[in-house]
């Protein structure tokens, strides 16, 4: 890898001429970061694309490339990108739904708004993972047809796509109205797959397994592992009926109960029945989801696992006196909470005042608290809120580094990351002692960063390559790191936007 050239590839002042001597020497990787370019031209998009059918596809989903620049014959990849995105040729489309290689066809099902005779062609496939394909994309009116398909991977599919009707999607989960399934994928990878000619002819006394299949595919002749995949996609379809998935939550399966608990449309007492589950998982999904109603949320503030009561904290309709009570029995970190972005005024006002400094901390990673809260905020005694309101917009220096006099180490990276921390106050930050290695970091990244910082940064190791990209480095230091050792030091120098255009120049084969 030619790290140089890649730092160039990606500089966003390299001129239009030296990125066409780029392309002329350009390996897939050079090639990548030029194809990732907002100036490219046309005329470069289309010499980029030549140069390999990885690229292409890249330019074709960037919407950098049109049908009439692509061979399908030439760069068939290239061609399905472009029919993925809806720019490619219906004749295409037809040309694909013949073609011998399989994962081209399997491509093109997953495409939209394809013409009815292809997606026709499609569904008559003889390879059934071009047929679950389609039936994971397709239209309402297909995914009918699917359903019946005696391949239960095809089924499968459908339960997964949220365009199937959701009758048909209560069929899946019930079996009502639908032929049985006669094939699957363990059973097509038997030895004597005629044993499943028909449902449940001869049962197998023992499971068979698949190697090429995920952990615990198995089949008696009842295809199990996949009708029971299918029920869990059917249950985490949002087009599914809820009465139809409502019946599942005594299933003996954890895996069908935990799909049931994120669901926003199931009746009280079903929540009631999932709040008791014996997988944490399916509670923890239940305690964030914000259908749940108040006397459900709270008895699950009691919980035994720390992983339910964090997403409760997490649950946008959480009350917000449980949430409080929560603040100092789950580790949040430096996250908003929904509940605490939704809090009026008047709460903004009860929670900055909490004798709770965990309550506190939550309210200070808000980004718009009105000033004389934040600056209240700022002055706190307790390094945890201090952190987390370090990097609120509007914050004075003077307040900033206060925070820094008081509590050092604890706030200074915090400090370092606030957009309006003025040139001087982040040299202050680099030149604490003890010094802070991710403080140096923010301050490599931050835009008011000097060249006095930098240059301190430069000693951190993994301050280093952020510092080398920084534009306010000083040119003779820019580049000098071309030559640097480490070779994402060189290439973020080269990739610096500052480097002279003559140093570019000579750098440019």
């Amino acid at each position: 890898m030619n790290h140089i050239l890649c730092g160039l590839a990606a500089n966003p002042a390299l001129p239009s001429e030296l990125v066409d001597r780029l392309i002329t020497v350009a390996d897939d990787e050079i090639a990548t970061e030029l194809a990732a370019r907002p100036d490219l031209s046309h005329a470069q998009a289309l010499a980029l694309a030549a140069l390999g059918e990885g690229t292409a596809v890249h330019l074709a989903y960037e919407g950098r490339l049109t049908s009439a620049d692509i061979d399908p014959v030439a760069q068939p990849r290239a061609a399905l990108a472009l029919l993925d995105t809806g720019a490619g040729l219906p004749e295409w489309a037809r040309r694909f739904a013949a073609d011998p290689v399989i994962e081209r066809r399997e491509k093109l099902a997953a495409c939209p708004d394809l013409p009815p005779d292809v997606t026709d062609t499609l569904a008559a496939d003889s390879e059934i993972a071009v047929v679950a394909e389609l039936a994971l994309w397709t239209t309402p009116d297909m995914a009918d047809r699917l359903a019946r398909h005696p391949h239960a991977e095809v089924r499968r599919a459908v339960a997964a796509n949220e365009a199937t009707p959701p009758a048909v999607l209560e069929m899946l989960l019930t079996g009502d109205g639908l032929p049985p399934a006669l094939r699957c994928l363990v059973c097509d990878r038997e030895r004597t797959p005629a044993a499943h000619a028909h449902p449940h002819p001869h049962p197998h006394p023992h499971p068979h397994p698949a190697d090429d299949l995920p952990p615990g595919a198995f089949c008696t002749g009842s295809h199990e592992s996949t009708v029971h995949d299918m029920w869990r996609q059917a249950l985490s379809n949002p087009a599914t009926p809820a009465r139809a998935a409502a019946g599942f939550a005594g299933h003996s399966s954890a895996l069908l109960r935990w799909s049931l608990a994120a669901r926003p449309d199931l009746p009280p007492e079903v929540w009631g029945r999932l709040a008791d589950d014996p997988l944490p998982g399916t509670r923890a999904d239940l305690a964030e989801n914000p259908a749940v109603d108040a006397t459900h949320l709270r008895a699950l503030a009691t919980d035994v696992s720390p992983d339910v009561r964090r997403s409760l904290a997490h649950n946008p309709r959480v009350p917000l006196d449980l949430l409080t009570s929560l603040a100092d029995t789950v580790k949040i970190g430096a996250t908003l909470l929904p509940r605490i972005a939704a809090a009026t005024p008047a709460e903004v006002e009860s929670l900055a005042t909490s004798p709770d400094p965990a309550v506190r901390m939550l309210l200070a990673a808000r980004r718009d608290l009105p000033p004389g809260i934040r600056d209240a905020l700022a002055a706190d005694t307790d390094a945890k809120v201090l952190k987390s309101i370090a990097p609120h917009p509007g914050l004075s220096e003077a307040r900033l580094r206060d925070m820094i006099d008081r509590h050092g180490v604890r706030v200074l990276a915090k400090v370092a990351t606030n957009p309006d921390a003025s040139p001087s106050l982040l040299e202050h930050v680099t030149r604490h002692d003890p010094p802070v290695q991710k403080a140096f970091r923010e301050v490599a990244r931050h835009r008011n960063a000097t060249a006095t910082s930098l240059l301190a940064c430069l000693t951190d190791r993994r301050a280093r390559p952020l510092a080398a990209a920084h534009p306010s480095l000083p040119v003779p230091v820019i580049v000098e790191l071309l030559s640097d050792a480490e070779g994402h030091v060189a290439e973020a120098a080269a990739a610096n936007p500052s480097l002279p255009a003559a140093v570019m120049l000579k750098l440019t084969p």
